[in-house]
């Protein structure tokens, strides 16, 4: 009897985890690697060592993703409750597609309203990332579309997902600098020549949970 009192006062009084949902598509969900290679899950972890504990991230991407079946997917399955952290990540499969900037604009302005709504309406705990430049990739090397126009389009994406995010007062992280370091570095890409490896999603995580634990202690001191 006493060691079950001694375990519900542990569980009533342990700090209660706080909750994260990452929306995206394939570098979310982490395409060609392994689930705990993900950035979502390493930026958890990396957190956890600062005493900020986390549930496991909640992911709502899949490989392909544009914008709009981003918008259409959550639709079909809106979260219920709010969340401590809300992290964007989407475009790259717009740019591939030849989408038209305009369109891709308004839907990733939907995209951040919803995220900041899904974040309790607190905008400094959403937090945008900038798309990939997968134009420095072994699979780049056979498509027709040159390495430079790539860059180039990503850079015109990213100029409006960054626009909207200082528009909204949004957190911005640049990982798009970070992910051109693979032209010279193989280890920062998985198996498939295409997507990122652990190793580019830790890099990412780093600089993610240093702005997440940044804004966390912000408000800790309000």
């Amino acid at each position: 009897m006493m060691i079950q009192l001694l375990l519900f006062c542990t569980t009533l009084f342990m700090p209660k985890e706080k909750t994260m949902l990452c929306l995206g598509d394939s570098y979310t969900i982490g395409q060609s690697v392994h689930a705990e290679e993900r950035f979502p899950e390493l930026t958890v972890e990396l957190l956890a060592q600062q005493n900020l504990n986390f549930a496991k991230p909640e992911i709502i991407a899949r490989t392909g993703f544009t914008s709009q079946e981003l918008i259409t997917n959550i639709e079909k399955n809106t979260p219920q409750h709010t969340y401590e952290i809300v992290t964007l990540l989407i475009g790259v499969n717009d740019q591939f597609r030849g989408y038209d900037t305009a369109t891709y604009a308004k839907n990733f302005e939907a995209l951040l309203q919803t995220a900041i709504r899904f974040a309790d309406n607190n905008a400094q705990h959403v937090f945008v990332l900038s798309i990939p430049d997968y134009g420095v990739t072994p699979f780049a090397a056979n498509l027709q579309t040159s390495s430079e126009q790539i860059a180039e389009e990503i850079n015109t994406f990213n100029a409006i997902n960054k626009q909207l995010t200082n528009q909204y007062k949004v957190q911005y992280l640049d990982i798009t600098a970070i992910s051109r370091l693979a032209k010279n570095d193989n280890a920062l890409l998985a198996n498939d020549g295409l997507h990122p490896s652990g190793k580019m999603y830790g890099l990412w995580a780093e600089k993610l949970a240093e702005q997440i634990s940044s804004s966390l202690g912000k408000n800790k001191t309000k």
